[in-house]
């Protein structure tokens, strides 16, 4: 099982990113997925999850309401965090996780955003 995540880069503020993490070994559609992030010397954090897609609940903490939209693809086993009006405060290392009785982890992508 593996978790790809992906699409992190320099983005510039008001600007957009769009994160990918991408699953082999397992059905996405049936995990929840969830979007952490880590900015230099702070503790991780929660900053989006979609339930299974039966359900499709999604989650954002405050700080990226109306910003930022998590999403998936089934047919590309794919779950995805679309990011705009970045802010430089969304600099962080951004990893996906999912669970669905076991968990799993995929490496972390950076994101910095900078003029």
């Amino acid at each position: 099982v593996q978790l790809q995540a992906s699409g992190g880069g320099l983005g510039q503020p008001g600007g957009s990113l769009r994160l990918s993490c991408a699953a082999s070994g397992i059905r996405l559609e049936r995990y929840t997925v969830v979007w952490f992030r880590q900015a230099p010397g702070k503790e991780r954090e929660g900053v989006s999850c979609i339930s299974d897609s039966d359900r499709a609940v999604t989650y954002y903490r405050d700080s990226v309401k109306g910003r930022f939209t998590i999403s998936r693809d089934n047919a590309k086993n794919t779950a995805y965090l679309q990011m705009n009006s970045l802010k430089p405060e969304d600099t962080a290392v951004y990893s996906c996780y999912a669970f669905l009785g076991n968990d799993y982890w995929g490496q972390g992508t950076e994101v910095t955003v900078s003029s």
